[in-house]
């Protein structure tokens, strides 16, 4: 069972700010071409467990391939510190937070699962 933590995290400059309750225990190392090029590492959680704090307005969606993500990227600092889209199995709404963009975690205590995003 996943355990769910709180986190406070934002983009490099400080616009973009947010809360989220996720799972640390799941974390993404894909290698498609954006997660590569950016260094990102996801975990994702509902979308419910997320709450966009301030910079809304900050914000410039990006997407890519067959579409499936808003990758969301500050417009100041050009961080993207989280990203939306729906799952494909259910429809539901979903955040992929980059992990290195929350507050105070140490990186190398994480366990990363590879993912082949770039064969998709």
């Amino acid at each position: 069972m996943a355990e769910m933590t709180n986190h406070k995290g934002g983009c490099h400059c400080g616009k973009v700010r947010y809360e989220a309750s996720v799972d640390l225990g799941s974390i993404i190392a894909c290698n498609c071409s954006i997660c590569t090029k950016a260094g990102l590492y996801v975990t994702f959680t509902k979308a419910s467990n997320f709450k966009l704090i301030s910079g809304k307005d900050d914000l410039k969606d990006y997407q890519f391939g067959k579409k499936w993500i808003h990758h969301l990227h500050c417009t100041n600092c050009g961080v993207e510190s989280f990203a939306r889209g729906d799952m494909p199995s259910d429809g539901t709404p979903m955040v992929a937070v980059n992990v290195r963009c929350l507050d105070d975690i140490d990186l190398d205590s994480l366990t990363l699962t590879p993912y082949d995003g770039k064969s998709l």
